[in-house]
């Protein structure tokens, strides 16, 4: 039987952090969640993580930075944004920079569902 993919969420908000992983494990994934770009980037799950789901707007390293900081590590993580941010134009340019998808919160299941379907086919 082969293992769950891993998926990490890098969130700093609370309520995403406690209820998201739920549903991805519903969904059939392993799940590791962090509330700073910093505390991923220390963790041992960054070269098993199969795809990011990664906030736009952390304190202190941002998602876009991180997205930078795992290139220039040569580490290729398939990313989909998520942002509260209604700001229409955040969605051209993370998609722009490589990312899978930028979705804007709240997030459906379905629409996550199908963004880390792309998300995996990549990887």
């Amino acid at each position: 039987m082969s293992r769950p993919s891993l998926v990490s969420l890098v969130d700093d908000d609370e309520s995403v952090l406690e209820s998201l992983p739920d549903l991805l494990k519903e969904f059939g994934f392993a799940v590791n969640a962090f509330s700073s770009a910093e505390e991923f980037l220390a963790s041992g799950s960054v070269s098993a993580t199969k795809c990011l789901i990664l906030d736009i707007a952390l304190p202190g390293m941002t998602g876009p930075d991180l997205q930078r900081e795992l290139t220039l590590r040569r580490q290729e993580i398939p990313i989909v944004f998520i942002t509260a941010d209604e700001d229409e134009t955040i969605r051209p340019r993370m998609l722009e920079r490589g990312a899978v998808d930028c979705l804007f919160k709240p997030v459906s299941e379905a629409t996550l569902l199908k963004a880390l379907d792309r998300a995996l086919c990549v990887n």
